[in-house]
């Protein structure tokens, strides 16, 4: 009768253990809101002054002040510290600084800004209908993006391009379905600060 009861007993707690596990499974549709609400969160404590793109291209495709261009289609937040020089074009090599913090928890997630061998580079694409870029590593370099998130540059990383060039120095705010495989997995918003350098 005591092993029949500690049998019981011991389903019973495995029961409420299945039970908890699949209350704290949320769907897509309330990650999704999630996220949403994280990058809200993220504008209001940083007193970022979001803009349209009618604004930006007005203001020739520059921002000012604590000014984050909003790219409606995409959902990405860009501020232009730095505009450089020449503009990327197809096939170009493309150096990379930068600095990822999670938008929902404010933590640095990933940086290279570490030393002159920290750097990452991609090859830039584009044509007539879309844009496209793999990170790769030479010997002498780390390659921490491709590491940590594998080859598919995120197109919030490459937006900027449009508007940016050789010597720029941007700030981003990436939606999950503009990110790297990890961010499109868990629907994780992340927040950059890139350097870009045309090789």
């Amino acid at each position: 009768m005591k092993k029949l009861t500690l049998l019981l007993f011991s389903l019973l707690i495995v029961g409420f253990a299945f039970q908890s596990c699949s209350n704290s499974q949320k769907t897509y549709a309330e990650m999704q809101a999630d996220e949403t609400k994280a990058i809200k969160d993220f504008i209001q404590k940083n007193n970022i002054e979001v803009i349209s793109t009618d604004k930006f291209l007005q203001q020739d495709s520059t921002t000012t002040g604590n000014q984050y261009v909003l790219f409606s289609d995409d959902g990405v937040y860009l501020h232009i510290d730095k505009k450089g020089g020449k503009m990327a074009k197809s096939n170009d090599v493309i150096l990379t600084r930068f600095l990822e913090i999670s938008v929902a928890t404010g933590d640095s997630t990933l940086s290279n800004n570490y030393d002159n061998t920290s750097i990452d580079q991609f090859r830039y694409t584009k044509n007539s209908y879309s844009t496209y870029g793999q990170f790769f590593m030479e010997q002498s370099q780390k390659a921490y993006m491709l590491s940590a998130y594998g080859s598919a540059v995120p197109a919030g990383w490459l937006l900027p391009l449009q508007y940016v060039g050789d010597g720029s120095k941007i700030k981003v705010i990436v939606p999950s379905t503009k990110g790297h495989s990890t961010a499109q997995q868990y629907v994780t918003p992340y927040f950059y600060e890139i350097e870009y350098k045309i090789y």
